[in-house]
């Protein structure tokens, strides 16, 4: 999988976020504490209020906040609302391909790769990451010396 910078700065704006519950936060705020372009970012924003994830506050003291309790939005309720669905193909999910002869399996092994991606980023929740904390699960995964070994 490929983590875009789009929704690398998604996720680390809602993380930002999700440190000012109920207080909005201007976008030039997030993009100098995250260091990253605040003109991409107030466009990401727009996308994430779009998706019901961000609103939007107007006014001198205004700015962006979550829509929802951060304990509520999963990582990958952000990455579909800025990538769309998590596993797809050509633009097709995976369970509405289907392949001849040696590849006719493929399809299965592309909903196994969705199901693994959904098992870690719908198990972290926006309140985790700004927590600085991970669910044991996930824990267990990054503390395995083999998995931070580039293939």
């Amino acid at each position: 999988m490929k983590i875009s910078a789009k929704a690398d700065y998604a996720v680390r704006a809602m993380a930002e976020l999700a440190l000012s519950p109920g207080r909005p936060v201007p976008a030039k705020v997030i993009a100098a504490a995250q260091v990253m372009p605040c003109n991409f970012l107030e466009t990401i924003l727009g996308e994430l209020r779009t998706a019901g994830l961000v609103k939007v506050v107007r006014g001198a003291d205004g700015g962006s906040m979550l829509a929802k309790d951060a304990e509520e939005i999963s990582l990958a309720d952000i990455l579909r609302a800025i990538e769309g669905p998590l596993a797809a193909v050509q633009g097709i999910r995976p369970e509405r391909l289907a392949y001849r002869g040696a590849a006719q399996r493929l399809p299965e092994l592309w909903i196994a790769v969705r199901a693994n991606l959904r098992a870690v980023l719908e198990r972290v929740s926006l309140a985790d990451l700004a927590a600085d904390e991970l669910p044991a699960e996930i824990e267990a995964i990054v503390d395995d010396d083999e998995v931070w070994l580039a293939h």
